[in-house]
């Protein structure tokens, strides 16, 4: 019995460490991606961070200057890039 309650103690403390860590993960990706916005048409070929029109993976983009596709950038420092678009560019008016 005395095992048991041993065995019931670990358990529970690697349940309570483990909901800890997943809080802290949490906490810690939700202010990054506060801070963060969508840069599109500046990525070089395959540096993608993550889905185009065509694919849902990141490190997708065929060509360098890929118009729907993104990376993540401090907000802001977009629009201080040349080419760098708040939203996917329309391939029409990109030349």
């Amino acid at each position: 019995m005395k095992d048991m309650n041993q065995i019931v103690k670990s358990a529970m403390t690697s349940l309570l460490a483990l909901t800890t860590a997943t809080t802290l993960v949490n906490t810690a990706n939700s202010a990054t991606t506060e801070k963060m916005e969508k840069c599109y048409g500046i990525v070089k070929a395959a540096f993608n961070d993550c889905q185009t029109a065509t694919q849902s993976c990141a490190g997708s983009a065929t060509k360098d200057k890929q118009p729907d596709a993104f990376i993540f950038l401090p907000k802001g420092a977009c629009n201080k890039i040349v080419g760098g678009s708040l939203a996917p560019i329309d391939q029409g008016k990109q030349k």
